[in-house]
């Protein structure tokens, strides 16, 4: 046993402790804030293991993975579980710790209002996530991925559902339980035909038949296919990124927590996990790449016409998850990895950062907020770093990482894309200092009141009572500052060699579009030279589509009332008439032929006797009849 994976372990345990922990005592889950305070212990442990399980395989060559095995068969096990720890799944793992940890001790002072069983089952459901997420991130087998992916798929149901009294969230919650569900239908149709192919589960095996030779490469294309619908769900690809944006009705911490730097990113480590068997099928990796980009450049687009702090969150997730895609189509997995860690640590910030914003104001809504640099000064100050970082300013955190993915689509010879993630880098510049102009630095919202919601505290009319969050919210929102900052001044100072030859004018085109989107919003929103309305009327159906979400809520509505409730409307019928009614009629032969046969038992002794005397008769006669 390494000493890498038996640190891991104990980071897993520890959050399945504190949910079995919340979920047998009764008592202990009812009391509300000391729930809270245990799970956040265990997490914070969970960190500090994770990062030894990090340090600890960073200086190992190879990580042998910890197995125990589960289900028996004569050649050796069919499945097994355990932990494999290795340089991707550690580091993973410490993001996935450490934003666990933070959204936790942010949650005490979020959700203060929130009465005490409500809280509790609020902290078992976070550990139970967290327990999950990390069982996925460790797994060394598609078995136990599938298993702790699906528990992922049940937490962010149960999270964003966590105020099921409103009818929006518990809608919600439905729609993003069964819009990945589509993609995982796909997922475990993938696995099946994997194991058909190869006779194994296992990622170390299954590697190593790649890299001999030994695994057929007919028909592979159809499983990477499937499991690649997988992680289209989890990771809000285009057509099922349809949920992800409803998903904001959950508490903003659940935003932060899966919605950004964890769940949504599970198909983008499923892909980077599995780069070796896409590699030999290009035509998929294609695939990948155009949608990916495209889901980037859709996204965007939708976040520019949203006024929900959240919802412009939402989508701007969508469209960095489109970009690590397709850095993974272009065949430079390793370039949307960083990616997908970089970002982590950002729209955390972002996610929590707009909760204290809402938390004091009371609304989602950018235009009821305005001059909040002046009575939220430090809350400015961290919102504006994870922006900077969203945008791809340089020494902050997201500009390296966008600029890999640049580079990685243009050395993969993806053009097209290439030119529709430049536009959507426009794009994420423009849209997110429009809400930082509106909604800091703009004038005041005219009778603006800031009222009680669900987890908000109360305002005053006119935001007289606006404050920067408590301690327990604003200490979470500094360490991630810092951390956006530093890894952006880390990799400036100490650049990585990509795996690709990157043309000397990509990072002066990076930063141009990046600084042209920020210039953009300043002279519309801020300095008021450019008229928003008008600049809004310019792209006219492009505007209107994407008010109506360019219409594919409506179609997937359209789709469900004309396919399925058709379908199973026919579907009852046959059931109601062909089989129940081929059941009714054959019982209904039954009862009146036992009623005429029960004619037949007259109760005279004599008829008894005349029946087995010509019964007899007739078996004489068939015996002796000549043949």
């Amino acid at each position: 046993m390494t000493d890498s994976a038996e640190f891991a372990l104990y980071c897993l345990l520890l959050p399945a402790g504190a949910f079995l922990l919340l979920a047998v005592v009764a008592p202990l889950r009812r009391s509300g804030r000391p729930a809270g305070f245990i799970s956040i212990v265990f997490s914070a442990a969970a960190l500090g293991w994770a990062v030894r399980a990090w340090l600890h395989s960073s200086r190992e060559m190879f990580q042998p993975p910890l197995l125990w095995e589960w289900i028996p068969a004569e050649a050796g096990p069919l499945a097994t579980v355990g932990v494999l720890a290795d340089a991707d799944s550690t580091i993973m793992l410490v993001l996935v710790a450490l934003i666990s940890f933070l959204v936790q001790v942010y949650s005490l002072g979020y959700l203060d209002h929130e009465p005490a069983p409500a809280l509790g089952r609020y902290y078992a459901y976070q550990s139970l996530f967290a327990f999950s997420m990390m069982g996925l991130v460790l797994a060394p087998n598609f078995v136990q991925l599938f298993i702790c992916w699906e528990l992922v798929g049940l937490c962010s149901y149960l999270l964003i559902g966590y105020w099921y009294q409103k009818p929006e969230a518990a809608r919600a919650a439905v729609k993003a339980f069964w819009t990945t569900k589509a993609g995982d239908a796909g997922l475990l149709i993938g696995i099946v035909l994997l194991w058909q192919r190869a006779g194994t589960f296992d990622f170390v095996e299954l590697l190593l038949q790649v890299d001999s030779g030994r695994l057929p490469l007919e028909g592979l294309g159809l499983v990477t296919f499937c499991i690649y619908l997988g992680a289209v769900g989890k990771s809000a690809q285009f057509p099922l990124h349809v949920w992800l944006p409803d998903a904001m009705e959950g508490p903003t911490p659940v935003s932060a927590l899966i919605h950004a730097a964890t769940m949504v990113t599970a198909g983008v480590y499923l892909l980077k996990r599995t780069d070796w068997l896409f590699a030999l099928t290009p035509d998929v990796l294609v695939l990948v790449g155009w949608v990916g980009a495209f889901t980037a450049l859709l996204a965007a687009t939708l976040a520019c016409a949203q006024s929900d702090i959240k919802r412009v969150l939402a989508y701007s997730t969508v469209s960095q998850l489109g970009y690590m895609m397709a850095a993974i189509g272009a065949g430079f997995a390793s370039a949307g990895f960083l990616h997908l860690l970089t970002h982590g640590l950002f729209k955390a910030l972002l996610f929590l950062g707009a909760g204290a914003v809402i938390h004091a104001v009371g609304s989602n809504d950018i235009f009821q907020m305005g001059g909040l640099r002046r009575r939220m000064p430090r809350t400015t100050i961290v919102f504006l770093v994870g922006t900077l970082s969203l945008a791809g300013i340089p020494l902050f955190g997201g500009f390296f990482s966008k600029e890999e993915i640049l580079g990685a689509v243009w050395a993969g010879g993806l053009a097209g894309p290439f030119a529709m993630l430049v536009l959507a880098a426009f794009l994420t510049a423009f849209y997110m200092f429009r809400v930082v102009f509106i909604a800091f630095f703009g004038e005041p919202a005219a009778g603006r009141e800031a009222h009680a919601g669900p987890g908000h505290a109360g305002g005053a009319a006119g935001g007289a009572h606006l404050h920067d969050a408590p301690p327990s919210m604003a200490l979470p929102l500094w360490l991630l500052a810092a951390m956006s900052v530093g890894v952006g001044v880390l990799f400036t100072v100490y650049h990585p060699e990509p795996g690709f030859a990157a043309p000397g004018w990509l990072t002066p085109l990076a930063v141009a579009v990046a600084v042209g989107g920020i210039a953009l919003a300043w002279l519309t929103y801020h300095r008021r030279v450019v008229d928003a309305e008008r600049l809004a009327a310019a792209f006219g159906l492009v505007r209107e589509a994407a008010q109506a979400k360019f219409w594919l809520d409506d179609l997937f509505e359209a789709l469900y009332r004309g396919v399925l409730l058709a379908l199973s409307s026919a579907v009852g019928w046959v059931d109601r008439y062909l089989v129940d009614g081929i059941v009714n009629v054959l019982s209904a032969w039954t009862l009146v032929l036992g009623d005429r046969l029960r004619r037949m038992q007259s109760g005279q002794p004599q008829d008894y006797v005349y029946g087995v005397a010509f019964g007899l008769l007739l078996l004489l006669v068939w015996v002796q009849w000549p043949r």
